[in-house]
């Protein structure tokens, strides 16, 4: 049976102190994520468990216990407390998915510190405006992400310590780096845990908007409230579980529930940081006998391309329980998983604004393949009309997702900019700035985004972000950036460029701008195709109509045009 039993049963009877109960927190004690998820399951008799099995590329392989964990993140957190990192600094984890990602975070919050994880993917420009925003004092780096750092460091004032985890000693360290290995520190066994309480600041990560620059999100350690139910009840972790969560702990849910969740609860987690592989991805399942799985529809989607074929030569027959996050999860993708696996991938929704899961297909629920599922319990979810803030009354009808703030994961501001924050909230509604409607059933159907931002493989890039990196290159006179549909991604970056003269479009050029906005900003954010166009539609105030070009691209009605500047 399921860990949350009847659904009707556990939204009537709900209580956010059912999880406070089960954690042994009492409302005014010190609340601390980094000892709930290491010191806590040590006294709770299991120092000996396995926490973490890590697989990296070449084969490397490295498991640590519970007690491991604990000593570990008691090492990390002394020596940033040595270099003179106080509570709410912002230590930024700009790592791939190797154990001082995972170990680094709990280190950083034992300590009050504030953890900021950023995709190591990024490039230098998207590291510059997210670390310059949240005034970091400490990066916690590679060797081979180093270079971008460097190339930065100057014009970020605050950052005093660049931490290198894998140096060699072969190349000299530059002014401000410091060198830190696990293997070479000595296990510290006592740490005094910053008394941090439930409203003090946790996690921040950055999101994208459709304008200005990415928006820092302010979790607080009561968060752990709501990511330690929900992980018991929606991803249905039990203590003999082996769970492996794909998601990098540089986007909310390779920490809500990469980390915190499967932690807090003191179960075994299993990590593959080898890239992405149809074989490489079942071979991993079948060694580690994954029993619980939370992936991301694009890579869900990339297993049905890779065929059937290639699941029969593994045995995965450990799989139990499938969950899915990040971006609509097609029914197409529902129906196979079940059809090969035996079990329906369960879509949840939730924002890296919300911290946990919101929307959800519970585990003994009906599966309506392609509903995002019903409210978690203690969630209160609307749809509502976009211009009067009201519940929409008919069922089918589509409207903006919108929710009840006062959950405990919820975000408790935007980073130094609170009138962003504000503007997210009507009506004593929180605005996710998704679309959707609700069947007569109460199941939630995903419509779309109420804005222009892009997400692709389930990762927000924002337009104004490509556009202002655009505009840099030496070609481009004028850009618009909008989603263009895929396959594998449902949605990728297209490039509309009005270039300079002196330049002639050319395939060559293409590549060059793409390359240019894959290092500046990641791989993500680099437009799949780009299209030169002598001029972009604007309205007469000079702004760019983005959605005439997404109409193009989708096929879509282009609506009323009368405030094009072209128009008579």
């Amino acid at each position: 049976m399921s860990n949350i039993g009847s659904y009707e049963k556990r939204v009537k009877n709900f209580n956010w102190s059912i999880s406070e109960k089960e954690l042994g927190y009492k409302e005014g004690d010190d609340l601390n994520i980094g000892w709930y998820c290491s010191d806590r399951i040590c006294q709770m008799g299991k120092a000996n468990k396995p926490a973490l099995i890590w697989e990296g590329l070449g084969g490397k392989k490295n498991s640590y216990t519970f007690n491991d964990v604990r000593l570990a993140t008691n090492t990390i957190s002394l020596f940033l407390k040595k270099i003179g990192v106080k509570n709410e600094d912002r230590v930024c984890l700009f790592l791939d998915k190797i154990p001082e990602l995972y170990l680094g975070f709990i280190g950083i919050l034992k300590i009050g510190a504030i953890a900021q994880p950023l995709f190591s993917a990024f490039g230098d420009e998207s590291l510059h405006v997210r670390l310059e925003n949240a005034e970091t004092t400490v990066i916690i780096t590679q060797r081979k992400h180093v270079a971008k750092v460097r190339k930065i460091k100057d014009k970020i004032p605050n950052l005093k310590h660049v931490i290198i985890v894998d140096h060699d000693g072969k190349k000299p360290l530059r002014e401000g780096e410091m060198i830190f290995s696990l293997k070479e520190e000595t296990p510290v066994e006592e740490l005094e845990i910053f008394p941090t309480k439930a409203e003090s600041p946790s996690v921040l990560h950055y999101t994208s908007g459709t304008t200005g620059q990415p928006k820092g999100v302010k979790h607080v350690h009561y968060s752990l409230i709501g990511q330690y139910l929900t992980a018991k009840w929606v991803l249905d972790l039990k203590d003999n579980d082996i769970y492996w969560c794909t998601a990098d702990p540089g986007w909310v849910t390779g920490t809500s529930y990469g980390i915190i969740g499967p932690w807090s609860l003191g179960v075994t987690q299993c990590v593959l940081d080898t890239g992405f592989s149809a074989e490489a991805w079942y071979k991993f399942i079948e060694k580690q006998k994954v029993t619980v799985w939370y992936s991301a529809p694009t890579a869900i989607r990339s297993l049905m391309k890779a065929g059937d074929e290639v699941i029969k030569k593994h045995d995965l027959s450990s799989l139990r329980h499938l969950a899915s996050v990040g971006e609509p999860l097609n029914s197409e993708a529902v129906i196979w998983s079940k059809k090969v696996f035996g079990k329906h991938f369960l879509d949840t929704y939730w924002q890296t604004e919300t911290g946990a899961i919101m929307l959800t297909n519970f585990p003994g629920m009906k599966v309506k393949p392609g509903s995002m599922g019903k409210p978690f319990p203690g969630i209160t979810a609307e749809v509502l009309d976009p211009k009067s803030f009201e519940p929409v009354e008919e069922p089918g009808k589509i409207g903006l997702i919108a929710f009840k703030p006062g959950w405990p994961s919820m975000m408790r501001t935007y980073w130094n900019n609170e009138d962003t924050y504000k503007a997210k909230f009507a009506n004593d509604w929180y605005l996710s700035g998704d679309r959707a409607s609700i069947d007569k059933e109460g199941y939630y159907w995903f419509v779309g985004r109420d804005d222009d931002v892009i997400n692709t493989g389930g990762h927000l890039v924002s337009p104004f972000e490509v556009e202002s990196a655009l505009l840099e290159h030496e070609a481009v006179a004028e850009s618009a950036v909008v989603a263009k549909p895929d396959e594998v991604n449902m949605e990728v970056v297209k490039a509309f460029v009005v270039i300079k003269p002196g330049f002639e479009p050319s395939e060559e050029l293409e590549l060059k701008i793409m390359n240019f906005i894959r290092k500046k900003l990641s791989p993500l954010a680099m437009p799949q195709e780009t299209e030169y166009v002598d001029s972009l539609p604007k309205t007469r105030s000079g702004k760019i109509m983005r959605r005439l070009l997404h109409a193009k691209e989708w096929g879509e009605e282009i609506g009323d045009t009368s405030t094009l500047e072209d128009e008579e």
